[in-house]
């Protein structure tokens, strides 16, 4: 299945069913998640069947229920960390789609992570992981015109880029992303000021990358 259409099919899901996720499926995430810390020098952690993060005020809050697997983004404390988490963090997202789970990124409302969070590192958010009771719904998205300089004559490549960028979930749906595309083919991109921007800019900046089959 192509990625584009990978990242139509992912949306948020907060409720989860009782079906564990198989031996196979684990061991992929596992092995990409061993991938991604060594060679970034993150330290992502995956948790499955551990019911107790998500049985929390702020979780029955934030509308969630059925949690038992989840993602700790943990990394070195680095002003870029966020970004580089938001980044690989939606790879690791769409892999999990790819192999038919749902997920939801998650910020504030979950409880306490069995993430191991050493000295000089920081756990920016989780990922919650598993079978959803329904596939979740599409976002709305902002016009073209407010996330990037679109003009008649854009190149494919780019709007392709943008396509994808639109597709990538962002804290609230703020989208508060900006892509200027300048005269030489280079790009200007901006993660823009709100709640966990950094962190949407890194999800935002794979997607675009997918779509645009380009590094930026």
């Amino acid at each position: 299945m192509e990625m584009l259409e990978i990242m139509k099919q992912r949306h948020s899901v907060r409720q989860y069913t009782d079906t564990a996720i198989e031996p196979q499926k684990r061991t992929a995430l596992n092995n990409l998640i061993e991938e991604i810390n060594g060679e970034m020098g993150l330290h992502i952690q995956i948790f499955y069947d551990e019911p107790k993060c998500f049985d929390s005020m702020m979780a029955h809050y934030g509308k969630f229920t059925g949690v038992k697997n989840y993602i700790a983004l943990v990394g070195k404390k680095s002003p870029k960390l966020d970004e580089i988490l938001g980044y690989y963090g939606e790879k690791l997202v769409l892999k999990a789609q790819e192999f038919g789970l749902n997920s939801c990124w998650v910020a504030m409302t979950h409880g306490r992570s069995k993430a191991d969070v050493r000295k000089g590192e920081k756990q920016i958010c989780l990922i919650a992981l598993g079978y959803g009771v329904t596939q979740g719904v599409a976002h709305k998205n902002k016009p073209l015109q407010e996330v990037c300089n679109h003009t008649a004559n854009m190149p494919e490549w780019f709007l392709n880029g943008m396509e994808a960028a639109l597709l990538a979930p962002t804290a609230m749906n703020q989208q508060k992303f900006f892509f200027e595309l300048l005269p030489d083919s280079k790009i200007n991109a901006d993660c823009g000021k709100g709640f966990y921007t950094k962190l949407d800019f890194g999800i935002v900046k794979y997607h675009f990358e997918i779509g645009a089959g380009r590094k930026l």
